[in-house]
This record gives structure tokens, sequence and C-alpha cells, in this order.
């Protein structure tokens, strides 16, 4: 048994530093380790997959020397974090992608975009209309990525720069997370936090509104600046802003808040945003149209709108057409998504049993859901106060194989739909699979890393012990609160896996700090949206999406990375005010729990 030690080395301040080694060494290398590459151009950070790597080096030294894991065990974790990142995160975006190169090898993706184009000409409201609406329904249908994935590749598709595209999705995927793929992350925290479920998604649906309100303007205002715009073009769209950020974020708090939308809060804020911002641009349209760098003639950035502007070249059947392969993607994902369905799925082969043993640890269950006991790891690690209960269990460690009901099945079931209602022709499949499997290849080995290494940081005890450095903020916790979830998130690329890592240890704290657990459980929720964009898995899904170029994908992680950095410390922040606002000046905001 390895008991964690929050304290190995008698010095809390050296405990935190080097526990602290594999982050710092994986930020260096990503965003500020300077290289020249073939062609003698500089740059800074390093290819993904090497930086990744370091910091998996890093961490084994770390957790094996300095916290004395077993080395069996350390290895074992890193190993659970990339089968889970495969089947949890790698499976969705493979799928995602292999659907959008059909559409693309079809000529379908053409009919897309104009459609999208003849809502709004402005590419500042086509901004607002596919990375913050329409991503918010690819989030609350399957998450982990795929709406950066999505709405990544159809905006570089619309003619919008891969980093422009990379950047303002990412940006956009925050709001939306703490309800992602079906409510996953409030489930996952109210079952770690022992809190009421419903009460935690009205307490987040009692914060994040505020921001909902407040990303299209951010989104926008980052856009135009990047174009070389003026204050005077952001506001120029203040009411398209304001339409589509406000309907977004009054059906997010009702949703949240009600038990028969609350987990797929998501879904209908999203609807219903792209639905009011779409009926909102068929009265009004700015009065001039913003224009990227690649379309103008002339200095300007804002040209008045033409006549023949208007004018679009498909029929309402070949529109429909075209769209249908997104609809067939969210209604696979809505399906996947709904609990009594996973079960479903997950007993179709429950008479076909499996047991046997691999690499020593016993390896059963049924067909459709065998789970694997991690050796040297299931049972082998045990939290110890003030971050878990005393009396609290062994961290279990089974890979459960949930082939059948992984979200990322669902996409490809939706691929595969897609590929036989759009006619594919044997040529076309190949193709499709072939280019789908050249763009993944380094993001899925980026992936993989980076999910071992969180997982190697879980079992190991070193994020516990950055998580606890936040707790002895006292009567100004609510506001680290956020930046605990925040950590989370950027630690191992989930809002989910962040609650799953925090949770207990937020009530802990509220509960020493005689601070409402509800409002402080919930914030590691809404604070950990914001990490969302700087974790490294994310950006890689992104530079995945919107690079084609191989070797423009292997030097993008690290501008992508400085660009939101702060753009997500920033929001944290917003998140963190919010919740000491509540703690103190507005604690009606907070909703009681059941019985109390």
């Amino acid at each position: 048994m390895y008991f964690q030690n929050y304290n190995p080395l008698g010095n809390v301040f050296l405990s935190t530093l080097v526990a602290a080694i594999p982050i710092l060494t994986l930020l260096y290398f990503i965003a500020l380790h300077p290289h020249r590459d073939e062609e003698g151009v500089r740059h800074l950070g390093i290819a993904a997959p090497y930086a990744a790597f370091y910091a998996v080096i890093a961490a084994l030294l770390v957790s094996c020397l300095a916290f004395h894991m077993p080395v069996g065990s350390a290895v074992s974790a890193f190993a659970y974090g990339s089968l889970s990142g495969f089947l949890g995160i790698i499976w969705i975006v493979l799928a995602a992608m292999f659907l959008y190169t059909m559409t693309v090898i079809t000529g379908k993706f053409e009919i897309v975009k104009e459609s999208i184009i003849h809502i709004s000409f402005d590419r500042r409201l086509q901004v607002l209309l596919i990375a913050f609406s329409f991503g918010a329904i690819i989030e609350g249908t399957s998450g982990f990525g795929t709406p950066v994935a999505i709405a990544g590749a159809v905006m570089v598709g619309l003619g919008f720069t891969p980093f422009q595209s990379a950047v303002l999705n990412l940006l956009a995927n925050t709001a939306p997370v703490a309800w992602g793929a079906i409510g996953t992350p409030i489930v996952t925290l109210a079952a770690v936090s022992g809190l009421d479920q419903k009460t935690l998604s009205a307490m987040a649906g009692h914060q994040l509104p505020w921001v909902s309100v407040l990303v299209p303007f951010w989104l926008v205002a980052t856009f135009v600046f990047m174009e070389g715009g003026r204050w005077k073009d952001i506001w120029e769209v203040w009411p398209g802003m304001l339409v589509s950020g406000l309907s977004f974020a009054l059906m997010q708090w009702y949703a949240s808040g009600t038990a028969a939308l609350h987990l797929v809060t998501d879904v209908v804020a999203g609807v219903f945003s792209v639905v009011c911002t779409a009926l909102f641009l068929r009265v009004w349209h700015p009065k001039t149209r913003f224009q990227l760098r690649s379309e103008r003639s002339g200095p300007g950035v804002a040209v008045p709108l033409k006549r023949e502007d208007w004018k679009y070249p498909y029929t309402t059947g070949q529109t429909a057409g075209a769209w249908t392969p997104w609809a067939i993607l969210i209604l696979c994902c809505a399906l996947w998504g709904m609990p009594a369905f996973k079960t479903t799925l997950n007993n179709v082969f429950q008479n076909v049993k499996v047991d046997t043993t691999l690499l020593g640890s016993p390896f059963n269950g049924t067909l459709s859901l065998p789970a694997w006991e991690m050796p040297d790891l299931h049972n082998k690690v045990q939290r110890t106060p003030p971050v878990a209960k005393p009396d609290a269990k062994p961290e279990a460690a089974k890979f459960t194989i949930n082939w059948l009901s992984a979200a990322g099945t669902g996409v490809f079931v939706a691929a595969l739909l897609t590929g036989v209602f759009l006619g594919l022709s044997g040529k076309q499949w190949r193709e499709a699979i072939s280019r789908t499997a050249r763009r993944m290849k380094i993001p899925v080995l980026v992936i993989g890393q980076v999910l071992g290494l969180g997982y190697l940081t879980r079992y190991s005890g070193t994020d516990a012990v950055l998580g606890l450095a936040f707790t002895s903020a006292g009567a100004a916790y609510p506001f680290f609160a956020a930046y605990l979830g925040w950590l989370g998130v950027f630690l191992t690329g989930s809002d989910t896996a962040s609650n799953a890592l925090f949770g207990s240890l937020q009530r802990i704290t509220a509960q020493q700090l005689k601070l409402n657990e509800v409002l402080i459980v919930a914030t590691n929720s809404t604070g950990g949206v914001m990490g969302k964009m700087i974790d490294a898995q994310s950006i890689m899904v992104a530079c995945a999406a919107c690079y084609e170029s191989p070797k423009e994908r292997r030097h993008a992680l690290g501008p992508i990375f400085r660009r939101v950095w702060w753009h997500s410390v920033v929001g944290a922040g917003i998140i963190g005010l919010i919740a000491l606002l509540q703690a103190y000046v507005f604690p009606g905001a907070i909703p009681p729990l059941p019985g109390k």
C-alpha cells in the first residue's frame, strides 16, 4: 500500500515546489524553450510530443524519488491515464474528425459553409454563431474536446486562419463546459462530494451565466484585434453579441436549476442561443461587413454590404442534406449520453463472461463491459487527511472498457451513418480514413502522454500538494477555490476529472473554514471551465482540427498556449470574484440543499 504524503520533504514550501516540477517542465517546453526548426527559423516551445515526454519523465522522477511512490505503481498510473484517454477523449476526436473529413470529401461542407455565411456575412457574428452557440451544443452532447475540433474545422473551412480558429474556439469552450457530455462533470462532482446533484447544478447556473453574457464580447474583441480592427468595430455589433450571450445565459440559468433539464443545460441553452441569434439577424445586421485580412482589397477592415452578397446558390433540399450529418452527430451524441441507453449498451453481452488475467491482474466482467484492475495500483494507493476523510477507501484503478457505451462510439456510429447517407464510394471511404489517420497521429501521441501525466500526478499525490497550497487562504478561499478547479482541469484536461480530483477536498476545506459547501464545491467546476482552454490535450485537439500541415501543427502548440494563457488566468479570476461576492455579499444566490 502506498500512503500519499503531502509533505515528503518536511517543508511545505519545498514539497510544493518539487510537486510543481512536472507542470513547470511542461509549461517551459510548450511555451518558452527556444529552438530552431529545419529551416533555421527560431521558435519558442518545442514540438508537443517532446514537451509531453519530458514532463512525463519529470513526473516519474518526482513521484518515485521525492514522494517514494513504487515504480510499478507509477508506471501503472501512467498507463491507466493513457488507456482511459484513448477511450474517453481520443476515440471521440478521431470519430468527429472522420465525420468532418467525409463532408469535405463529398463537397457537402461547401454548402454548410455557404448557409452559415448567409445567416450573417459579418465575420464577427459568424464567430458567435459557430464558436459560441454551435460549440455549446456539441459540448453539451459529447464534450471532451469535440466542440473545439468540430467548430474549429468549420471556421477554417469558412476562411478563418487555423491560429484564429483554434484560439477563438478554446476561448468559447468555457461557459458551457460544466454541463458537458450530458452533465457528466456535475454528476461526478455530486458523487465525490456527497452533495445533491441538482443543487450543485443550480449553483453553477447562478455563476456561469454572468460569464456567458461576457464571452461573446470577449470573443469578438479578441477576433477584431487579431484582424487589426478597432474598438469601433467591436461595438458596432453589440446588439448581436448581447442577443447571443443573453439568450444563452437566461436559458442556462433556467435549465441548470430544473430537474428535467439540468443535465442537458448546454444543449438547450445552445439551441436557444442559435435560434434567437439567427432570428435576430433576419431583422438586424451591422452597417458594415467586417472582413478577414485575406478578403480585403484595401486598407479598411469593414466594408458596406452589397445587394448581390445576399444571393444564395443552393436549394433548401441541398442545404438540409448538407446539414444532415451534423444533425446525425447531435442526435447520436444525445442518445449515447442518456443514462438508460448507456445501461442498455453495457448489458448487450451480459451473458458472455470474460474472466482471465493480464500482466498478473484480473481482467473480467462481461464482453460489453470488461474491466482490468491496473497492476500495482488498484486499491494500493491511499489518500490521507486533509485531502480525504480518515476512513476513506483506497483509490480504485479499474480500467473499464465501455466500448459500446463510450461517447466516442456514438460519434463513430454517427460517422458511419453519415458515410452511408452521403453514399461514399470505396475510394472515398479509404481517403477519409487515411486523411483522418494522418491528421491525428501526432495529437493521439500527445493526448495519451498528457492524460497519463495527469493520472500519475493524481495517484502519486503531487496534485493534492498543489491543491493544498490554496487552502491556506482563509476568508478569501472562495476566490481561490476557483483556481483550485482551474488547476485541476489544467492537470487532467477535463472538468469531470478535476471534480473527481478536488471535489472532496473542496467540501472538507469549506467545512473547516465554515463556508457554504454548495458554493465552494460548485466553484471547483465553474472555475475549472477556465482551465479548459490551456490544457495541452484541448490545444492539441484544436491543432489537429485546424491545421492541415503537419509541420504547422507541430509548432502551433506554443503560440496558441501563450495566446490563451492570460485569458484563462483572468477568466478564473472572474469566477473567483463571483464566488467571493456570493459568499459574503449575495448569499441569497446560493440554492439550499434539499430539506434545509
